[in-house]
């Protein structure tokens, strides 16, 4: 019985030094592929990534190449959109069964999903000049509404007005958000829809998503727009 206790304390004690040694390594891991995320995003980033790498035991994933889950969250991305720089304010993702390759120089998931979120002050900055989005309250049908205001010049006339419209988000491609007005204020005046459309309606296409990762829908509250993304066979590196 001596030697059987003996026996045990020493398990107990080889495993917990295993799980110390794995646990220090999925940190070391976390800390590199932070550091990566950052160079890659350079500039462009004016936060520090955040990533976890999920599962135990952390090395038999890693020896096997490939990692359950992984979960990456980036503050203050700047990306183009539309020819625009324009500010997301947060880009999360969850990656999970992620392949490794390449000597770990590449790193494809199965599935991902992510989030990003934009700032009305982000949108506004994505529109054309003096292009204003906020809030726009709840509609009769409760739904959480955006509102677009502008500075218009109404043809024939040429009398410059402050035009507000209450607008539906979308995404389109995968890739790209849309602002189209649910109805334009005195439509009924030849000439005065289209120009205004021309002001307030618009597409922008982000950059720097993932292959593979796709925009698949949108909602709005009161601090900004939220947009979900969605994917298979997503390259997350290399």
């Amino acid at each position: 019985m001596r030697a059987l206790r003996i026996g045990l304390v020493i398990l107990v004690v080889l495993a917990g030094l295993f799980v110390a040694a794995d646990r220090i390594a999925v940190n070391l891991a976390e800390d590199e592929v932070a550091k990566k995320l950052k160079s890659e995003l350079g500039s462009a980033s004016s936060g520090d990534p955040e990533v976890s790498i999920e599962g135990f035991p952390f090395l038999t994933q890693v020896a096997g190449k490939e990692l359950d889950k992984v979960t990456a969250e980036v503050k203050g991305v700047t990306a183009k959109a539309g020819g625009r720089e324009v500010r997301l304010s947060e880009v999360s993702m969850e990656a999970t069964d992620v392949a490794l390759s390449n000597n770990f120089s590449s790193a494809v998931a199965d599935h991902a999903t992510g989030t990003v979120h934009l700032s009305y002050k982000d949108l506004s900055n994505a529109a054309d000049e003096g292009v204003r989005v906020s809030y726009g309250g709840k509609s009769k049908s409760g739904k959480d509404q955006v509102k677009v205001s502008a500075s218009v010049t109404i043809p024939l006339i040429g009398k410059t007005v402050e035009r507000s419209v209450y607008s539906t988000v979308s995404v389109k491609g995968g890739d790209t958000v849309r602002l189209h007005a649910d109805e334009v204020p005195g439509s009924d005046i030849p000439g005065i829809e289209k120009t205004i459309r021309e002001k307030i309606d618009f597409d922008r296409t982000i950059d720097k998503l993932p292959e593979g990762l796709k925009l698949d829908k949108v909602d709005a509250d009161k601090d900004g727009v939220n947009l979900s993304m969605e994917g298979t066979g997503v390259h997350l590196a290399g």
